[in-house]
């Protein structure tokens, strides 16, 4: 029997751009996806993820009913009743026997793409009471979050460049051509390079490999990964010594800005040349072209943050941008302001940002955020004693191959935990150790609205699309399962789904000192959607629920706009230049100087038809260039002896793996590049497609003992490593 064809707009989950899809749906099946024209953020842009909305909805291999663990040992299909049983069977039962810390949570990145992994997992964390909380954040942009905490008080307070109205656009460990913007939402990122090279503005570009990006740009400098830190650093310094800086109306709210001079006296171009590798006069005319330049925007991303020095740089970045008068200034860096934002307050000191408010158990990293490092997650599992991970709670994470060291996490997963849930549609690497996996429907059977990614678009606006497919029988929607799983381990199992969501709108209204009566004022089909209109009321434009579906491809609130001081919450009311954590670890940066660099150091890299892991398994995503090689120049394949397409051995001090050499000169000379979410080859998973092409895992070279010390992140770029033949 033949179904109407019919369409229906939809936000794209599948990455940071958050672009507007137009999908073709015959009867309970999308059978296409475009760009939606009409949509007021993307304007029909669309990319290949986009395109493959259907074959990633469709995948036969995404879980449709929840597994349980039986007395043989073996994953079996069960029912929703059952698994939730389970849970709430044992989590209560170990935290009361052993702690709350005996409770572990991890998040990965596949949270922020839908509305319950934005909305529930804080009250997850609050029915837990645990400080064993691990996320994606940790293995990728934590850096920015702490120099923003640092700088600003709020460490959500990232600004963003102003794409579309800038004329200097300096992009540092950054390929948004490939990874379509990160903490930066920006639809048709290539356009919006392309509008300013037409409209006679400049791109720089500092990265070790010639990507699509860097083929862009207006001048490209192939810095030694691992030193952007100090390039920033010496940047700084030319402003500061040749008086180039300007930092217009922030002048006010700045405090440190001659001890800033000081700590960075020996960050000289000169200095600093060697350990970048960058001759000392470009370094000197990136700093002049910044300063010269009407508006300018400095923008660093996970190739600064996932680095030695992480946190360093990404306040560098910021630095910079304060220094020339470009932050906070139209065609510079501004801070966005979503719907859903707090409304906002009146300038006034706040209660600052703090780091290291507790440490991990075992190696005692300090928290960052709220957060410990996600290398420490094994030690935390496998180390006897008392506050030792027993049960684990793993919501849209694939730590084994996204964490440092993914043998022995694997190791600790499979003999050293009493007891693991796992929120996930695939049977992965990860997964495949849990007691309980529960599977949330594909996106075309979910509403999305995007809480985290609106707070860092280019461009104030809103949207907000329902299902377009009713949710198929037997399927649960993902905030049920969140709302469940809180319930179940919080001692209420069994309480209705939407009591969840009842007490967050009476928690929200009393915080908002808002009457109580808005409570019976709320419209919506669900919880969630209840949740959104309570936060749009509440937010900065005095929006409801119900005029954003009367505009289903989103309501334009026009362009980023200055919000200093408003957004200023730390102890001083100003902008800290140089906060007492940063001036400690400027030290470290200082030694850097003199270090011998390794003669060859691995980086990561992106792939416009990849996200992470999670994608691996879309037969429309796979094969072509989306291939896991070592990338490596000729002149040091030819040193080593290496020919291209044959299989290479990579070693470092935390492990040995094996890949395909892929012979560039798109890599500069003394770096190789292996992407990163690969290694599909364990046993026990359900992704037919992504264990047939299984690459290999770049992080089984990490042991998960280099970190930023600021941050807690894991240092994934400028490894020192060796390449051979394999045998």
């Amino acid at each position: 029997m033949s179904h109407a064809s019919r369409t229906a707009p939809r936000i794209c989950p599948l990455c940071e751009a958050t672009c507007g899809l137009t999908l073709t749906i015959e009867g309970t099946t999308v059978t296409g996806a475009r760009g939606d024209r009409d949509d007021i953020f993307s304007r029909g842009f669309i990319c290949p993820k986009g395109a493959s909305f259907g074959g990633l909805d469709a995948d036969p291999d995404r879980l449709r009913v929840p597994l349980v663990r039986g007395e043989d040992g073996e994953l079996r299909e069960a029912s929703w009743d059952e698994a939730f049983d389970r849970i709430a069977a044992r989590i209560p039962a170990l935290a009361e026997a052993h702690g709350p810390q005996a409770v572990g949570v991890v998040l990965g990145n596949p949270n922020v793409h839908t509305m319950a992994g934005s909305l529930y997992p804080p009250l997850l964390l609050a029915a837990l009471r645990t400080r064993n909380v691990f996320t994606a954040s940790t293995l990728d942009q934590m850096p920015k979050h702490v120099s923003s905490g640092l700088l600003f008080g709020d460490a959500n307070a990232i600004p963003v460049p102003d794409l579309d109205r800038t004329d200097h656009l300096f992009l540092i460990g950054a390929n948004p051509l490939e990874s379509n913007g990160s903490l930066c939402t920006a639809p048709d990122f290539p356009g919006r390079l392309r509008a300013l090279r037409r409209r006679g503005g400049t791109l720089t570009v500092i990265d070790p490999r010639r990507t699509r990006t860097a083929r862009l740009a207006d001048r490209h400098v192939a810095i030694r990964p691992g030193a952007d830190a100090l390039l920033l650093a010496a940047m700084a310094h030319v402003l500061l010594e040749e008086k180039l800086t300007d930092p217009g109306a922030l002048a006010e709210h700045l405090e440190g800005a001659d001890e800033l001079a000081v700590a960075l006296a020996d960050f000289t171009p000169d200095a600093v040349a060697a350990a970048c590798d960058v001759d000392a006069a470009t370094i000197t005319a990136l700093a002049r072209e910044l300063a010269a330049a009407p508006t300018a925007a400095v923008y660093g991303r996970i190739g600064s943050c996932t680095v030695e020095h992480g946190t360093l740089a990404s306040w560098l970045v910021d630095v910079l941008n304060i220094l020339t008068g470009n932050l906070d200034r139209p065609g510079g860096a501004l801070f966005p302001l979503s719907a859903t934002a707090r409304a906002p307050r009146a300038a006034a000191p706040g209660k600052g940002f703090a780091l290291g408010r507790w440490t991990s158990r075992v190696s005692g990293h300090p928290e960052a955020k709220g957060e410990l490092p996600t290398a420490a997650l094994a030690e935390e599992i496998e180390t006897p004693g008392e506050g030792r991970i027993r049960a684990l709670i793993v919501l849209a994470a694939n730590p084994v191959l996204s964490a440092p060291d993914g043998d022995r996490l694997d190791a600790a997963l499979a003999g050293h935990l009493d007891f693991m849930v796992s929120v996930d549609p695939y049977l992965n690497e990860t997964s495949r150790h849990a007691d309980v996996v529960l599977p949330p429907p594909p996106p075309s059977q979910s509403a999305h609205f995007d809480f985290a990614f609106n707070s860092f678009a280019v461009h104030n606006q809103v949207r907000y699309t329902r299902a377009p497919i009713p949710l198929e029988d037997g399927r649960m929607d993902e905030s049920e399962i969140h709302a469940r799983l809180i319930l179940a381990v919080s001692g209420m199992h069994g309480a209705p789904p939407s009591a969840v969501d009842d007490l967050a709108i009476a928690t929200a209204i009393t915080k908002a000192g808002a009457p109580e009566e808005l409570a019976d004022e709320l419209t919506g089909r669900s919880g969630p959607e209840r949740r959104l209109d309570l936060m749009l009321r509440l937010g900065p434009y005095g929006l409801t629920l119900e005029r954003l579906l009367a505009h289903p491809h989103g309501i334009d609130l026009g362009p980023l706009k200055p919000r200093v001081p408003e957004i200023l919450r730390t102890r001083s009311g100003r902008i800290e230049l140089l906060p007492a954590p940063i001036a400690a670890d400027l030290p470290r940066l200082r030694r850097a100087l003199g270090a011998r660099p390794a003669p060859l150091v691995l980086v990561g890299r992106r792939h416009l038809r990849s996200n992470n892991s999670w994608m691996h398994n879309v037969v429309s995503l796979s094969g072509g260039s989306n291939v896991c090689t070592l990338q490596i120049h000729p002149d040091d394949a030819a040193r080593l002896g290496l020919v291209d397409g044959a299989t290479v051995r990579i070693e470092s001090a935390g492990g040995g793996i094996e890949a395909p050499a892929e012979i560039t000169d798109t890599v500069r000379s003394g770096v190789v590049s292996l992407p990163h979410g690969w290694g599909h080859s364990r046993p026990g998973t359900r992704m037919a497609v992504a264990a047939a092409h299984p690459g290999a895992n770049v992080n089984q070279l990490l042991d998960g003992t280099l970190l930023d010390p600021l941050s807690g992140t894991a240092v994934l770029n400028a490894i020192p490593v060796t390449v051979t033949p394999s045998p």
